[in-house]
């Protein structure tokens, strides 16, 4: 057990630890809610120390204080997916957004083409045989820690031990840092409102027994997870996943028993929860991960027979063009997964890629079915990709369907208040 004498020798504190980051260097953070938050305090307590350090992450939900505007001069961020506490820097040009699959990115680090220098991760106790596991996230940080010069991990007692492809061996780790502190929350959606339960019907009367799900967070897959009581044997693969899986699981919906691919397991890369949904995976065989190259890669979500890709989206024209990562040139999110399963979907036998949005925005004062996407707005998933969108009044069904009968399904389902202006403008370009 020679690990152990290894372990020993290589604990040290945080401030020591990030010495070995050097100016220009290229550091990856584990991001969601394993971002390892005494790292990163250290990290930016040696600003003044660093020039154009590269911050490098997918969505964190820790503080973010080296995207300071007072800390420009020394770090820059790299965001893979813009989270709230990066949207002003992003905005603002003191960061940099990359719009990028999600499966890609592990590979991108494995070939060099994206730099890592360090990597601050948030890491499982050793088991008896000196392997650490990712826990709430392996998302791309896996890749990272296989690429990186340096590894510097946060040993906490609070992340659970996730299975799969998710280990690292102590050997592997430059610095440990052993800390006792909680992983960040992200505590369910709450009560869902009229709106998001009328669109999770019309979401769960698409999906069918024996169906494999991918679901991310917030109101709408909150709302089609509750109306799923019904279902049989439905499967789980997924980017990610939250609470709402456990009650499906104890319940006996979600048995993953029809999968053709991985059958009988959950298969996710992150999960993005609470201290519940922790305590649920720790060392729990139904739940596999794997890295986001992986999980992510269409051509592996199409295995799965009847695979359902459920995403949102901040507006969509009526053509079917989905724009998901801005608010006209406004940076606000990611490509994240969502191309990703909506072609793996497409590709799937029997599968369903649905887009799920309510009509309106801002208190129904802007139609989120649009004649025309907003100037800068980008598009994450083209029209072509795009099979089923929802709002709360309906499903436009569009696959294989000329522009004409896209912009009536859509209109269709647009908001009652907005409709007689989608058609007027409809007519005009020939479309009506």
């Amino acid at each position: 057990m020679s690990w152990i004498k290894e372990y020993k020798d290589k604990r040290t504190t945080a401030a020591e630890a990030v010495k070995v980051i050097e100016s220009g260097d290229h550091v990856h953070v584990h991001p969601g809610c394993a971002e390892p938050i005494s790292l990163v305090e250290a990290m930016t307590a040696r600003a003044g120390e660093l020039k154009d350090v590269k911050v490098w992450h997918l969505l964190t939900f820790g503080p973010a204080p080296y995207m300071a505007p007072e800390m420009a001069p020394h770090f820059r961020h790299m965001a893979y997916f813009t989270g709230p506490n990066a949207r002003e820097a992003v905005n603002d040009g003191r960061a940099e957004y990359i719009p990028i699959y999600l499966y890609e990115i592990g590979n991108l680090i494995l070939e060099g083409y994206y730099l890592v220098d360090v990597v601050l991760c948030n890491l499982s106790p050793p088991d008896e045989h000196g392997f650490c596991s990712f826990g709430v996230g392996v998302d791309v940080t896996k890749p990272a820690a296989e690429k990186a010069r340096y590894v510097i991990a946060q040993i906490n007692p609070q992340v659970p031990r996730s299975l799969g492809d998710s280990f690292i061996h102590v050997r592997k780790l430059s610095h440990i840092v052993e800390v006792d502190e909680p992983l960040k929350e992200l505590p369910g959606a709450g009560e869902v409102s009229e709106t998001g339960m009328k669109i999770g019907r019309y979401v769960a009367e698409l999906i069918e027994d024996g169906s494999t799900m991918q679901m991310g967070i917030g109101e709408i897959p909150d709302a089609v997870l509750a109306l799923l009581e019904n279902h049989k044997d439905l499967g789980v693969h997924t980017e990610m996943f939250s609470d709402g899986v456990i009650d499906l699981i104890e319940n006996g919906i979600v048995t993953n028993a029809q999968k053709t691919l991985h059958r009988g397991k959950v298969i996710t890369g992150f999960i993005l929860g609470t201290h519940r949904l922790n305590e649920y995976v720790d060392n729990n065989p139904v739940f596999e991960f794997h890295p986001q190259s992986y999980v992510n890669d269409p051509f592996v979500i199409a295995q799965n027979e009847r695979q359902v890709a459920l995403n949102s989206a901040i507006e969509v024209d009526i053509t079917g063009q989905v724009c998901a990562d801005s608010i006209g040139t406004r940076i606000y999110s990611g490509f994240g997964g969502q191309v990703d399963f909506i072609r793996g979907a497409a590709y799937s036998k029997g599968g369903k890629p649905i887009i799920a949005l309510p009509s309106t925005a801002r208190g129904g004062e802007v139609s989120r079915i649009v004649d025309k996407l907003r100037p800068g707005a980008g598009v994450v998933t083209n029209r072509a990709d795009v099979h089923y969108v929802v709002t709360e009044f309906g499903v436009a069904s569009l696959h294989g369907k000329s522009l004409q009968a896209r912009a009536k399904e859509l209109i269709k389902i647009a908001h009652p208040a907005f409709r007689e202006e989608l058609e007027r403008a409809a007519k005009e370009r020939k479309l009506l």
